[in-house]
């Protein structure tokens, strides 16, 4: 059985994520830093996870958004974070269902 190829990610190297005082490029508009954006991510209320995935998906790099979040987690919060992705929902529908697609070929040929 052959595995099915992985996308190749580049994501942002860790010296170039954050700015002097600490706060990651994608959160420009706020004084949040790496280790807060990170505590709130893990915050057991999915509204409040989904509001800052949201930002992160709309704000980061494609391939930085899964140094934070994975694809099951953006899935499980699809319906609470969309409204958050703006201009960059339309892109992030487009992988998502592509990547959906990809898997029920995988699962099929298996």
């Amino acid at each position: 059985m052959n595995a099915a190829p992985r996308p190749l990610l580049f994501p942002t190297p860790p010296e170039r994520l954050c700015d002097a005082q600490g706060r990651p490029y994608f959160l420009w508009d706020s004084e949040m830093t790496l280790d807060a954006f990170r505590a709130v991510l893990a915050d057991p209320d999915p509204d409040v996870r989904a509001a800052y995935v949201g930002k992160l998906m709309r704000q980061a790099k494609p391939d930085d958004v899964f140094q934070f979040v994975c694809l099951s987690e953006i899935v499980a919060l699809w319906p609470r974070l969309e409204r958050y992705l703006g201009r960059e929902r339309p892109m992030w529908r487009f992988l998502l269902d592509g990547w959906q697609e990809a898997r029920r070929a995988d699962v099929a040929a298996q």
